[in-house]
């Protein structure tokens, strides 16, 4: 099947091998992981000086399992980083966001947001971190780190198909994603099993062009749990989905457990019960696989740091358990890991290497404690998957109040605490106001 479009061409990136044996095996700061998180820290660090040596498993430009849509808090981050206009030439604007409940009733809250598929993403990202000085390395994965005689981390071998390479670094960022390996190799795991799962596949279909502008979630309650999705792409291509964010339920133990679900059944299932979605899918061209992928969330399931190490991205648990939205709080902790370390300014001398530990962990671990509290309102707003008549509630007082409307707007701007949906409180104003 066809691949969605490519407008990019491949980001250059030495051979892993060849790379290795001319490098001197040195950094001051190795980033491991290329995606929103990882790009965006290594784009900060070298911009500042700093010797930077971004590493990925994959090759680019390469795809990553995602929904794709952008809301205003990547659209920031783009803007801290430079790259907001190469990117708002690539995507797709939409006007607003549908929300839609199990009686099949909608709103339309109006938001800055857009859809610009992974593959074309992390690859402006990494471009950028390209030109600020960062040196790219692909394909090479994380083995495990390298430690000095006190257990400080002082690098990381990584395993490409010739072999491993060690690389000693100053400090390592780990910003490998949602899947649990490398967190567990470097001891930083808490919590294997993930918070939740997606799936989602590419469909071209021109002719619902004019009527699909918008991101559109959703609800139902043969979807008990979770929700579906479809947001518009360029050129006719849709990128559609399922998520069930609470799919793995943590136990007193402090283990996981996944729920009884079928994911695939799951998005068979919006299928049936939302017209756009069977017609996407049983007259559409169907343009890769259904593909699937964990979700880590609410800044929780790793350690955040230890000495030379910091975790960073959906590692560290940076996607919304409400809507599934990871991107924009992605890139916002990486540049905070790069802030912390850039404060310290012994990071920054070519001759202290391993100081200043504890204030760089306490700087960085204070910005993640600083976005808790906006986590676990959304952790609280997430119930509503598991009671979809709200959906149909808030819909409805969303139409014929400006100011419920307004509440809305200012959720998905960030300025607005989507937990008032389920305290006492808000659901008097969603009922009067």
């Amino acid at each position: 099947m066809p691949a969605p479009p490519e407008p990019l061409p491949p980001t250059a990136a030495p051979h892993a091998a060849e790379a290795a044996a001319a490098w001197p095996g040195r950094c001051d700061v190795l980033v491991v992981g290329a995606g929103p998180a990882g790009s965006a820290c290594a784009q900060r660090l070298a911009a500042a000086g700093l010797e930077v040596l971004l590493v990925d498993q994959h090759n680019f430009p390469r795809d990553k399992i995602c929904g794709d849509g952008l809301i205003p808090d990547a659209h920031a981050a783009f803007r801290a980083l430079g790259v907001y206009d190469e990117l708002a030439a690539l995507w797709q604007p939409a006007p607003h966001v549908r929300c839609v409940g199990p009686r099949g009733g909608h709103c339309d809250v109006p938001g800055a947001v857009s859809v610009l598929p992974r593959k074309v993403l992390d690859e402006v990202l990494v471009r950028a971190a390209q030109r600020a000085g960062a040196r790219l390395l692909t394909p090479l994965r994380f083995e495990a780190p390298l430690e000095d005689a006190h257990g400080r981390v002082a690098g990381a071998r990584l395993r490409s198909g010739n072999g491993a390479h060690e690389i000693r670094a100053r400090w390592v960022v780990l910003a490998t994603g949602a899947v649990p390996q490398a967190l567990t190799a470097a001891g930083m795991c808490e919590r294997h099993t993930p918070s939740g799962v997606a799936l989602r596949t590419y469909v071209r279909h021109p002719g619902l062009s004019s009527s699909i502008r918008q991101l559109q979630f959703v609800w139902h309650p043969r979807m008990r749990g979770g929700y579906g999705w479809i947001f518009p792409c360029r050129d006719g291509v849709f990128n559609i989905g399922a998520g069930h964010p609470g799919s793995h339920r943590t136990l007193k133990s402090g283990k996981g457990q996944m729920q009884d679900l079928n994911l695939r059944r799951f998005f068979e299932t919006f299928a049936e019960v939302y017209e756009p979605a069977r017609r996407l899918m049983s007259e559409g061209e169907r343009l890769g696989e259904l593909k699937g992928a964990p979700l880590r969330c609410s800044l929780l399931g790793a350690r955040w740091s230890r000495p030379g190490l910091l975790v960073t991205g959906e590692a560290a648990g940076s996607t919304y358990a409400f809507s599934g939205e990871g991107i924009g709080k992605a890139m916002e902790t990486g540049l905070l890991a790069a802030d912390a370390l850039l404060a310290a300014p012994r990071v920054q001398d070519a001759k202290a290497g391993g100081a200043g530990d504890d204030d760089i962990r306490q700087r960085y671990e204070a910005g993640l404690l600083g976005l808790k509290p906006k986590f676990d309102l959304y952790e609280r707003a997430a119930r509503v998957n598991d009671h979809p008549w709200l959906a149909d509630l808030v819909i409805w007082r969303a139409n014929k109040s400006a100011r419920i409307m307004a509440r809305m707007s200012a959720v998905i701007e960030e300025r607005q605490n989507p937990g008032w949906l389920l305290s006492f409180r808000g659901m008097r104003k969603l009922l009067t106001e």
